[in-house]
């Protein structure tokens, strides 16, 4: 089958590989009908070392079915099933208390170990607990959304959780990729008054605006951390939504966060220390870490089948698998915000 491999920084190709196969009992294939590629495969497209292993990338994928292992009970060929990030038993106690990406019999996709999704189809272990089996749609329109449950939706909604968004409350979402959109778009869900956006590019939180942001912040460092505070009357907001993984946002976070409030970090953290002492003197909770997002699927899935929001709108480009490569530099670039993979 054909795939997209990272050999190392900057360099992915469409290669052939082995063909997707059951290896253990409890795995399940599927043949995939969209994936993308994610703001996090940015990481390893910037810095991965030819020394380390290349690796089949993509950890967000909707497809079909198409074999199950001996073991597998809940799933058939041919179903349509949501493949979430991380796969997981669905069984285990940290599984059962909702914390599916620390499943003791769990992992990610994407790394030389387990292959990825951005290919022609993916072998997916744990399959009665990873996979999430919906029913076929004709409507094309609503398959960008249903492949944000796999990862930035419910990363977005896993950021807004641990920051407590509530009714009636002031939210600043980090960052204006597609987790930090659908950020905006939990945000409201949950009933903030006031979300500000912090982002640069004026189509991305255009976008924000018509999910639901009330303000836009564009500058960085002090500036923004001023223009926050004169929007909260000099107290910071009561939820941050940090969504990208940077020193500077963090510390952002902690300057904008008013006394007692939260804040829910998702981007995949690239510093070594978190800045503890501002948030222990002002009562500050900080949470978050990687979304599991298998667990939050049964909550956000009718509302995307009825339409009530619409996060499939980050897509902005869509390639097959040739195009692959082209979609990685365009996201490097900031010519693209998300990418979906057509298989």
């Amino acid at each position: 089958m054909r795939a997209a491999v990272m050999y190392k920084a900057g360099d992915v190709r469409i290669e052939n590989v082995p063909d997707a196969a059951i290896v253990e009992p409890t795995d399940a294939v599927v043949r995939v009908a969209r994936a993308c590629i994610c703001g996090s495969d940015l990481w390893p497209y910037k810095d991965l070392d030819a020394s380390e292993p290349p690796r089949v990338m993509g950890h967000e994928a909707i497809g079909i079915v198409d074999d199950v292992g001996s073991a597998v009970e809940n799933l058939r060929r041919g179903d349509f099933v949501i493949m979430p990030f991380a796969f997981s038993d669905g069984t285990c106690e940290l599984c059962r208390e909702a914390v599916n990406t620390s499943c003791v019999n769990g992992g990610f996709f994407g790394n030389p170990v387990i292959a990825g999704a951005q290919a022609e189809a993916v072998r997916v272990p744990q399959a009665d607990g990873t996979l999430y089996k919906v029913s076929a749609t004709d409507d094309a329109s609503l398959l960008g959304s249903l492949l944000t449950l796999s990862d930035v939706m419910g990363t977005g909604h896993h950021a807004a959780r641990a920051a407590r968004v509530a009714t009636g409350k002031s939210v600043a979402v980090v960052g204006d990729g597609a987790v930090g959109l659908c950020g905006v778009i939990a945000a409201k869900r949950l009933g903030a008054e006031r979300i500000i956006i912090m982002g640069r590019h004026a189509d991305r939180t255009e976008l924000a605006k018509e999910f639901g942001a009330t303000d836009v912040v564009s500058s960085r460092g002090e500036e923004a951390v001023e223009q926050v505070r004169e929007l909260t009357k000099g107290f910071g907001v009561h939820s941050v939504l940090e969504c990208v993984g940077s020193e500077q946002s963090l510390v952002t976070s902690m300057d904008i966060v008013r006394p007692g409030g939260a804040i829910g970090r998702v981007g995949v953290p690239h510093y070594d220390a978190v800045p503890t002492g501002r948030s222990f003197y002002s009562n500050v909770t900080v949470g978050g870490g990687p979304a599991p997002v298998r667990a939050y699927i049964e909550e956000l899935l009718p509302d995307v089948l009825e339409g009530t929001i619409e996060p499939g709108r980050v897509f902005d480009r869509v390639v097959d698998l040739d195009g692959v490569p082209d979609g990685y530099r365009a996201m490097n670039d900031r010519e693209a915000l998300k990418v979906m993979v057509t298989p």
